[in-house]
């Protein structure tokens, strides 16, 4: 009858469940405890069919081709022996969603495909004992997780064509020993460990979704409407799955736009990260995933510090040197190392990467925002330092202007707008007249309420101004701050300050042909100006009579002329190279447009070398002369010797100025 259970024999006991104490009375056979196991438990484990335990689900998957076909390549792999496959990268990058991707699909070519939760090594133990279970549940309850675990480790290293997904691992030594144990069988990690699978684990480095499989992630949750504020809002999240994700379900729940989102985070974006849609996982908000991860790192106090610091800066491009002064060599390289080994930055040729969400999140949340503000401003002007080089001068002023950007105008220090001096000074050196302007407009800005509309250092930034817009061609604006500038350094400086007669010549630089007859009397006022003050030997004086006489020329102008104020230059007190300089840029197409072209052709080529040897070959003004005498070759014939220059030409270029005017006017050279 069921439950009963039969003995026979002397001292024989028959148990039908658990028992205590037991004595048989021949001083013999005695049992503490006692536990009855099943048949089953006695019997090898055998997987049923189809066992497959993936509890994410996958519907709102989108892209990701890439990396599907390279788990297929490896994963798939017909060959014997256990292959173990690890997809490494950011929080909230969609590692986890790819792998239940991927063993939703490919269920069918592996018994059992078992998610376990991987992030300790007890929840590992429970993940395998759980296995255990599954494929034997009579087990439940019976063995402990120990031997569960155990069973399930044996059964693994006896059988082929199982998958193992392990999620979310910390650290690869937790996955070691099990590792070791299985020689055959499929493994699928995801960890944003990026270093440690040496020799255990091929790896697949994980990165955001392309624009258009953001856009599409985000309309599958929210529906569509608003194309282009979707694409801003995907663009402002840095088309992290995550990100994406919540923003999408928010939208939905609230009822709002992507637009009135964007709006959210930016007034509220310490808030908007934390948060998630009602019934989301909390330890999933963007903010929560990567605070896992710093605390991982509170063993290294300077790593946060840094990731702190450099949120203020670009998320690409920022060279490693500028963290120097952060502490020992040693210290700063295990510091960010350490980022890196977290999936928080990635390094690339001596420069590091961050994602702008995580840039975001530690500007807004946590301790230490304002002292790391600070930090990264006081590490960019010591960058702006002129003995650092022209390339770190370059660098810094790309810094400068994502740090602008992080702030607001009306906390700007005076140091914060000396700095976008100092980067509007360098992108004006590199012609990128673009992003001068608006550096140049929020340092005057900030000068003018700091220190007032009659100080040195706020006519200099408005001078600033004025000096751009003219030379972008900004012909209207530039006029009326010309002559703003004008009345402001008369004021200021005095008429005859060097800076007030440089505002008068822009300012008649500047007028249209139109008003040609004002041009001519504010040069003349300059030379009688000049003269009287500094002498017909002064540069200043020199470049005034020389900007008067430019101005009465018809054509090229007069070579005989030009050449007795290229004597005149360079017997200047005190001796002016830019001078000098400029009257042999000049003469180079007088003597073009006079028929000597070889001469001409001479000269440019004495000019660019002249420029190499004093400021380099990437210097803006050294391209300027480069680009001249490359079309000059071309203009007068010599085409195979202009050939032979230019894709050096080009590649300075591009590398000093990027997607500079002169950049894309040097690429046009040989059409």
């Amino acid at each position: 009858m069921a439950g009963q259970t039969e003995a026979s024999g002397d001292g024989a006991v028959a148990v039908g469940g658990n028992a205590g104490r037991i004595n048989t009375g021949d001083h013999v056979t005695q049992v503490e405890r006692a536990t009855l196991l099943p048949a089953e438990a006695l019997a090898p484990s055998e997987c049923p069919a189809g066992l497959v335990h993936v509890p994410l689900r996958t519907d709102t998957f989108v892209g990701r081709e890439r990396e599907l076909s390279l788990l297929d390549a490896a994963l798939g792999d017909g060959a014997g022996g256990v292959v173990v496959q690890a997809v490494h990268g950011l929080g909230g990058i969609g590692k986890s969603t790819l792998a239940a991707r991927w063993a939703a699909t490919r269920a069918a070519d592996h018994n059992p495909v078992w998610w376990i939760t991987a992030e300790t090594t007890a929840e590992l133990d429970a993940g395998l004992a759980a296995l255990a279970v599954a494929m034997q549940p009579a087990l439940s309850g019976v063995l402990s997780q120990e031997a569960l675990k155990e069973r399930a480790l044996q059964w693994l290293a006896t059988h082929d064509d199982w998958l193992l997904i392990l999620d979310n691992v910390t650290d690869p030594a937790d996955v070691r020993p099990l590792l070791a144990r299985a020689t055959r069988g499929r493994f699928l990690v995801t960890t944003r460990r990026a270093s440690g699978w040496q020799g255990i684990a091929r790896t697949v480095a994980l990165d955001v979704l392309s624009p258009s499989e953001a856009v599409e992630l985000f309309t599958r949750i929210r529906g569509g409407g608003e194309a282009g504020a979707v694409e801003e809002l995907c663009a402002e999240l840095g088309f992290l799955p995550l990100a994406v994700e919540q923003a999408a379900a928010y939208c939905a729940e609230a009822g709002i736009t992507p637009g009135a989102y964007l709006d959210l985070l930016a007034q509220y974006p310490a808030e908007v990260f934390a948060g998630t849609a009602e019934g989301g996982d909390a330890s999933r908000a963007v903010a929560r995933v990567w605070s896992v991860s710093l605390d991982r790192l509170a063993d290294t106090p300077l790593a946060e510090k840094i990731l702190r610091i450099i949120a203020w800066w670009s998320p690409e491009g920022i060279p490693r040197r500028f963290l120097d002064p952060l502490g020992t060599p040693l210290e700063v390289t295990e510091a960010v190392r350490r980022l890196a080994a977290h999936s928080l930055i990635t390094l690339r040729d001596g420069e590091i990467a961050v994602h702008r969400l995580v840039q975001a999140v530690a500007r807004t949340s946590g301790e230490g925002v304002e002292e790391a503000r600070e930090r990264a401003l006081l590490l960019l002007a010591r960058a702006a330092n002129p003995g650092q080089g022209v390339e770190t001068a370059r660098a810094m002023a790309v810094q400068a202007e994502a740090f602008a950007s992080h702030t607001r105008a009306e906390d700007d220090s005076a140091n914060m707008a000396m700095l976008f001096r100092f980067a509007t000074a360098q992108f004006g050196m590199d012609l990128a007249y673009d992003r001068a302007l608006p550096l140049a407009a929020r340092a005057a800005e900030s000068m003018l309420r700091l220190c007032g509309p009659d100080d040195e250092l706020t006519v200099s930034s408005f001078d600033d101004i004025a000096n751009l817009l003219a030379l972008s061609g900004h012909t209207r604006e530039a006029v009326r701050a010309c002559e703003a500038n004008l009345s402001t350094h008369v004021r200021v400086l005095g008429p005859d300050h060097r800076r007030t007669l440089a505002a008068r010549e822009q300012l008649a630089d500047t007028l249209p042909p139109e008003e040609h007859e004002l041009a001519v009397r504010l040069r003349e006022e300059n030379v009688e100006r000049a003269l009287r003050v500094r002498g017909a030997r002064h540069p200043e004086t020199i470049a005034a009579r020389l900007a008067l006489a430019e101005a009465s020329w018809e054509g090229a102008g007069d070579l005989g002329e030009a050449e007795q104020f290229l004597r005149d230059a360079m017997n200047a007190e005190p001796p002016d190279e830019f001078l000098v300089r400029r009257i042999r840029d000049m003469m180079v197409w007088q003597l073009l447009e006079a028929g000597a072209g070889e001469q001409a052709l001479a000269l440019a080529e004495r000019v660019a070398e002249e420029s190499r040897v004093r400021d380099g070959d990437t210097n803006a003004m050294t391209l300027t002369d480069r680009a001249a005498f490359v079309h000059l070759l071309r203009k007068l014939g010599h085409e195979d010797r202009a050939r032979a220059l230019w894709p050096a030409l080009l590649a300075d270029c591009e590398r000093a100025l990027g997607e500079s005017e002169l950049t894309r006017l040097v690429r046009r050279l040989m059409d």
